[in-house]
C-alpha cells in the first residue's frame, strides 16, 4: 500500500508537538505569548475548535500513524522479526535521549518533567525502561518518552493477537477497547493504594492507534463497513470515557481532536505530488523521532539563554536550528547504525517468496 503523504503527517504531528510544548512553556510557564501563539489561537483553538496549545493534536497523529503503518507488519511478519525490528527502531536511540537526560538534571542544566527536583539512581535505571511512569508519585526524568508506553503497549498486543489479526481481524481493535475501557475503570473504582494512575494515560491514548488500524482494514478489505462502524464506535466509547472522568490532562476537547486527526490521515496519507515527496518533508519525517526525543531537553535552556538577544521569534529560531541540529546528531550516530547492527545480527532471514506464500492464505 502506497502511502506517500505519510511524510507530509509526520511532519505535521512534528510541527503540532512542537508548538503545543513551546505554547505550554510560554504561556503557563512564563506568563508570557507570541504573535504565533495568538494566530495558531485564532485559528485552530477558537476557530476549528481544538485544545487550547493544540494539545494532543501531534501525539494522536503519531499513535493513529502507528496503527495504520505497523498492523501490515504485525500480520505478515512472525513475532521475533516483528519485534526486534521494532525494537532497533526505538530503543537505542530512546537510551541515548534518556541518558542525556539523566546527566542534564544531575548537572543543574535541566529540571525533571515530574514534580522532583533530582532523581535517584533507582529511578534512573527505572527511567531506561519507561518505570519511572509508573511509580507514584510518577518520576519522569524526559516527559515525552512517555508515548513509547503506548506504541510497546501496542506492538505486544499486536504479536499477542496475531491468530486474530490474521483470521478475524477487526476483533482486535474492538477487544483493544474493551480492555481499555477495563482499565479506566479499574483505576476510577478501586481503592487509591491498588491503582496505577499512568495505565490510565495509556488506555485513554490507545484508541488513536486502534483508529489507525481501523483504517488500515478498511482500506485491505478485511472486514465489513459493519464491523468497521462498530469497532470505530468502540473506540469513540474509551474516548467519551476518559473524557466524562477527566483522565485527559489538557481539556475536553479530545474526541473532536481525535476525529480531526483521523480524518487528516484518511485524506492526507494518498496525497502524492512534489510537494509531498520533497527534501524538507523527507528529512522532517525521517528525523520525525529523534526531534520527539530531544526537543524538550535544548528547549527551556536555548530559548532563556537567547531571548534576551533575539526576541521572543528569534529564540523560537534558535531553539529550532539547535533542536535540528542534535536530532541530526541523534538520527545519524545512533539511530540508524543502532538499528541497523541490531537487525544485521538478530534479524533472521526472511523466507521465500514461495513459503510466505503458502503460510499465508489471502
Amino acid at each position: 500500500m502506497d502511502l506517500p503523504g505519510v511524510n507530509l503527517l509526520r511532519t505535521i504531528a512534528v510541527l503540532a508537538v512542537l508548538y503545543s510544548h513551546i505554547s505550554f512553556y510560554l504561556i503557563d510557564d512564563l506568563g508570557t505569548g507570541w504573535w504565533v501563539i495568538d494566530v495558531v489561537y485564532r485559528v485552530f483553538v477558537e476557530g476549528a475548535g481544538l485544545n487550547q496549545h493544540l494539545s494532543f493534536l501531534g501525539v494522536a497523529m503519531f499513535m493513529t500513524l502507528t496503527g495504520l503503518l505497523i498492523t501490515r507488519s504485525a500480520i505478515r511478519d512472525e513475532p521475533r522479526r516483528f519485534l526486534v525490528a521494532r525494537s532497533a527502531r526505538l530503543i537505542p536511540a530512546f537510551w541515548v535521549a534518556i541518558l542525556v537526560a539523566i546527566l542534564l538534571v544531575r548537572l543543574g542544566v535541566n529540571g525533571m518533567f515530574s514534580g522532583q527536583t533530582g532523581v535517584s539512581d533507582v529511578e534512573a535505571v527505572l527511567s531506561f525502561f519507561l518505570g519511572g511512569f509508573f511509580l507514584k508519585p510518577e518520576v519522569a526524568v524526559l516527559g515525552v518518552t512517555w508515548t513509547l508506553a503506548v506504541q510497546i503497549t501496542f506492538y505486544l498486543y499486536c504479536v499477542a493477537a496475531r491468530p486474530l489479526l490474521r483470521t478475524r481481524p477487526i476483533v482486535v481493535p474492538v477487544l483493544g477497547a474493551v480492555v481499555c475501557m477495563l482499565v479506566l475503570l479499574y483505576n476510577l473504582y478501586l481503592p487509591e493504594p491498588y491503582t496505577v494512575p499512568f495505565l490510565s494515560k495509556v488506555a485513554a491514548t490507545m484508541p488513536t492507534v486502534f483508529l489507525g488500524q481501523i483504517v488500515y482494514l478498511g482500506w485491505a478489505r478485511a472486514t465489513s463497513r459493519r464491523w468497521l462502524i462498530v469497532a470505530l464506535l468502540a473506540q469513540v466509547q474509551v474516548i467519551h470515557l476518559a473524557t466524562d472522568y477527566h483522565v485527559y490532562w489538557a481539556g475536553s476537547r479530545y474526541l473532536w481532536t481525535i476525529v480531526v486527526v483521523t480524518a487528516c490521515v484518511v485524506l492526507v496519507s494518498r496525497i502524492d505530488g512534489r510537494f509531498a515527496r520533497s527534501r524538507v518533508l523527507h528529512w522532517t519525517a525521517t528525523r520525525s523521532y529523534a526531534i520527539y526525543l530531544v526537543h524538550t531537553l535544548v528547549l527551556y535552556r536555548v530559548y532563556e539563554n537567547t531571548v534576551a538577544h533575539l526576541g521572543r521569534t528569534g529564540a523560537v529560531l534558535a531553539f529550532l536550528v539547535v533542536c535540528a541540529a542534535v536530532s541530526e546528531l541523534l538520527y545519524r550516530g545512533v539511530e540508524v547504525p543502532a538499528a541497523r547492527w541490531i537487525s544485521a545480527r538478530w534479524l533472521p532471514p526472511r523466507p521465500s517468496p514461495q513459503v510466505t506464500a503458502e503460510a499465508e492464505p489471502m
